[in-house]
């Protein structure tokens, strides 16, 4: 059965961010930081970020101090570093899509 391909957008709009399993259970933040979209998931001293949106190449080096931005403005604490052991991102340093933070509180 074919689908057409505005069914496979609408339902990947629906879809939404969700969080790493380690992060189920998290409180979620939706904002907005100099026009780009982050959903935070923030679970005791942890935090993962995940941009929202397409961006083109040149605009993705302004995301990553705004992620560690988005983690501190929505766990209220100061970003220590990557998270580690478990909480590890499995993205690669850099990474504009997702990051997963320690957090000192």
């Amino acid at each position: 059965m074919s689908r057409s391909p505005l069914f496979v957008c609408l339902f990947l709009i629906g879809c939404g961010a969700s969080p790493a399993p380690q992060f189920m259970g998290a409180i979620r933040h939706d904002m907005m930081l100099d026009g780009i979209d982050f959903a935070v998931f923030v679970k005791a001293d942890k935090a993962e970020v995940i941009r929202l949106g397409y961006l083109s190449r040149k605009d993705r080096n302004r995301v990553p101090p705004l992620m560690v931005r988005a983690a501190e403005l929505a766990s209220g604490c100061k970003v220590a570093g990557p998270a580690e052991g478990w909480n590890k991102s499995p993205s690669l340093p850099g990474d504009t899509g997702e990051q997963r933070f320690q957090l000192d509180c």
